[in-house]
């Protein structure tokens, strides 16, 4: 079985391709590092719920759309690897400033999942 980071950020619309950017950059990065996939994903049809939603996950304010994004990678063990490696990459410096990411962090949401049923 595989293992699973995921991610959901609020992203302001005018930011969204900085955004973009980013993500493609950190793609590369990761697939180059290990990871078996890489996706990300905006909100496309995604309603406020009436006691919970992505749009209120991240209290999205007006503006701005919800991304969600996952990588996989052959096991948790490959994960830590992986993710060490990333996160002491110097391509990606630049975003280890939150001033510099092009959304709030600080109402980002991510975790490791072991998958249960796979295809």
């Amino acid at each position: 079985m595989s293992y699973v980071d995921g991610f959901v950020a609020p992203v302001p619309v005018d930011r969204l391709a900085d955004y973009k950017k980013m993500a493609r950059k950190a793609g590369k990065i990761w697939m180059e590092l290990g990871a078996l996939a890489y996706s990300e994903c905006v909100a496309d049809d995604v309603k406020p719920g009436k006691v919970t939603s992505f749009p209120q996950s991240v209290k999205l304010k007006e503006g701005e759309v919800v991304v969600f994004s996952w990588i996989v990678y052959k096991s948790r063990r490959d994960r830590d690897r992986i993710m060490e490696k990333v996160m002491a990459d110097p391509r990606l410096a630049g975003y280890s400033d939150p001033k510099n990411l092009p959304f709030d962090g600080k109402r980002m949401f991510f975790g490791g999942f072991k998958p249960i049923v796979e295809f």
